[in-house]
């Protein structure tokens, strides 16, 4: 997905669309897990997404 990509078209095809700042809970940082494995979601300062693990 890229900036240019509407919103609206995901929602149709029934991808599940979540805003960044709700998983941050405003800040800058989510911890996400999956299979057992913890990721770290940043969002920087130009308003990046970085997924680590």
């Amino acid at each position: 997905m890229n900036a240019m990509t509407d919103l609206s078209d995901m929602i149709e095809t029934g991808i599940p669309v979540h805003d960044a700042t709700r998983l941050t809970e405003g800040g800058t940082q989510a911890r996400i897990v999956l299979n057992g494995q913890i990721y770290s979601l940043r969002i920087t300062r130009a308003g990046k997404l970085i997924l680590t693990k």
